[in-house]
């Protein structure tokens, strides 16, 4: 348990270039609370004491703005940063090394009794406010951007941004990284080459209606 512990507390100063030592991260980081309390509740959730098991799982969302609920399945180096919003539902499954941002919500879309909720693969990173739905896979490696909604499966080691959610980058290695500002944006990019498009269709009036001239 102490070495579980010991590695949140790694994977947070790892992972957040504001952490500045073990004891800010144990004081101050509400996404590792509400993975040591998931872990409390999640353990009574598996020997069939699911009203307590629930009841910490509220305890925990009131003190951390987190919700987890007991019955996902969560694995090692998983890491919250900020986490205000956070919401990961029953059925959901983590996999290892997986970093999340505030506002992520891991949601269901039916309401019947099974799986769910999304399953995340090893390395995946979910930026700000992403919504993934449904009982889909993330696959290994790959990284959501900020605010994409998504509904489908997505390939491993891949960037999927926008609403719905769209493939727009394929890269070999996972690697986890801050730069969320360098995705891109296939909308902008479709804009910047339509208005690029018209440029030149204006142009080839002005040279058309000079010849009339």
């Amino acid at each position: 348990m102490f070495r579980r512990i010991k590695g949140d507390i790694q994977t947070a100063l790892a992972r957040d270039p504001a952490a500045r030592n073990w004891l800010e991260v144990i004081l101050c980081y509400p996404g590792v609370h509400a993975l040591w309390g998931h872990r409390i509740g999640h353990f009574f959730w598996k020997r069939h004491l699911y009203n307590l098991a629930r009841f910490i799982s509220h305890i925990v969302r009131f003190l951390t703005g987190i919700e987890i609920h007991p019955g996902a399945k969560i694995g090692r180096r998983f890491f919250i940063d900020h986490g205000m919003g956070v919401v990961i539902g029953e059925t959901a499954e983590i996999g290892d090394d997986v970093l999340l941002y505030q506002g992520v919500v891991l949601g269901g879309v039916s309401l019947e009794k099974k799986k769910r909720h999304p399953t995340i693969k090893n390395k995946v990173v979910i930026g700000a406010g992403a919504i993934v739905l449904g009982a889909i896979t993330i696959g290994e490696g790959a990284k959501v951007g900020s605010g994409a909604v998504v509904l489908k499966s997505v390939s491993p080691n891949t960037t999927v941004v926008g609403v719905p959610g769209r493939a727009v980058e394929e890269f070999k290695k996972p690697e986890i990284d801050l730069e969320w500002g360098k995705l891109p944006d296939p909308i902008a990019d479709t804009l910047k080459k339509n208005i690029e498009a018209q440029g030149k269709l204006e142009e080839r009036i002005k040279k058309l209606e000079s010849l009339k001239e």
